[in-house]
C-alpha cells in the first residue's frame, strides 16, 4: 500500500472529552485526513469508585478519589509547565470542528458497534476510554490499538509515569502503543517512547507530557495497522497493574522525595 493509499484509508478513534485525547486526534488527522472520532460519555465517578472499592476496599478507593480530586484542581497551578510541553512537542489540544464526530453513550453500548459498522475503519485507536468488554472487542472487525501513558508491561493501568518515578525507574518513564485484548493493557506492545520528565513535572503534567511525546509512535502504529504490518514486540519484563496513589501515599512521596 502506497503512502497516498494509506492516507486515504478511514481510521477511527474512540475518545472521551479532554485535552490529551484532542492532542492525539489532531496528530492522527494530519496523517489520516479521513479520520472519524467517536466520543463516549465519561463514566460517573460514583460508579468508578464503587467498582474500585469492590476490588481494593473502601479505604483505598476513597484515598484514590481524594488524589483524583486534588489532581483535577491542581492543574490550574501547573498551567505554565503544561504550555511549555505543548510548545516543545508542537502539540495542538484545540478541538477541530472539521473532523467528523459521532457521540455514543458508551464504548460498550450497541450504538458504538452500530457506528463502527457504518464507518468501517481500517483501524481503531482508543485514547482515554473505559475498557472494552470482551464481547465488544470480539465484534470489532479491524485492529484495535490503545495509547497508554506508561511503559508496558511494567506500568500497566493508571499513572504509569508517576509510579515509574516512585519506583526509582525513570528509565521507564514514557508511553506505549499496544494492541487491545481482554486484559488491562496486556495486549501486544507495538511501539514505546521513553523520555525524561522535568523536575517541574508532577502527577498533574505527567500524562500530558507522555501523550504529547507519543504522537509519532501513534501514527506509526496506525500506519502499520492499515497496511496489515503489525509486529508486536517480545518484551521480557515483570508485569504489574497500578492504580491512582491514595492521597496519603501521594503526600508522603511528595514531602519526603519531591515526587508529586
Amino acid at each position: 500500500m502506497t503512502e497516498r493509499e494509506t492516507r486515504m484509508e478511514t481510521v477511527a478513534m474512540l475518545i472521551q472529552p479532554g485535552t490529551n485525547p484532542e492532542i492525539v486526534v489532531n496528530a492522527v488527522r494530519a496523517a489520516f485526513p479521513n479520520l472519524v472520532v467517536i466520543e463516549e460519555q465519561p463514566e460517573s465517578k460514583a460508579l468508578f469508585i464503587r467498582r474500585r472499592a469492590r476490588k481494593l476496599g473502601w479505604v483505598q478507593a476513597l484515598g484514590q478519589l481524594a488524589t483524583m480530586v486534588v489532581s483535577r484542581y491542581g492543574k490550574r497551578f501547573t498551567a505554565a509547565r503544561a504550555a511549555e510541553i505543548l510548545e516543545e512537542f508542537g502539540a495542538n489540544p484545540q478541538i477541530d470542528s472539521t473532523i467528523r464526530r459521532i457521540a455514543v453513550p458508551s464504548a460498550n453500548s450497541p450504538d458504538f458497534l452500530k457506528v463502527l459498522d457504518g464507518v468501517r475503519p481500517a483501524a481503531l485507536l482508543l485514547v482515554s476510554t473505559r475498557m472494552l468488554k470482551a464481547e465488544t472487542l470480539a465484534a470489532i472487525p479491524c485492529p484495535v490499538l490503545n495509547l497508554h501513558a506508561g511503559i508496558n508491561p511494567q506500568y500497566r493501568g493508571l499513572q504509569g509515569g508517576y509510579w515509574s518515578r516512585v519506583m526509582a525507574d525513570e528509565a521507564n518513564f514514557g508511553a506505549t502503543v499496544h494492541l487491545v485484548d481482554a486484559g488491562v493493557d496486556t495486549g501486544g506492545v507495538l511501539y514505546q517512547h521513553r523520555l525524561e520528565p522535568s523536575k517541574r513535572d508532577t502527577m498533574h503534567t505527567y500524562p500530558l507530557l507522555q501523550t504529547a511525546a507519543a504522537t509519532g509512535i501513534v501514527v506509526a502504529a496506525l500506519r502499520d495497522a492499515v497496511c496489515g504490518d503489525l509486529k508486536p514486540l517480545k518484551i521480557a519484563a515483570p508485569s504489574r497493574q497500578w492504580y491512582h496513589p491514595p492521597i496519603w501515599t501521594w503526600l508522603w512521596n511528595g514531602v519526603t522525595r519531591g515526587i508529586w
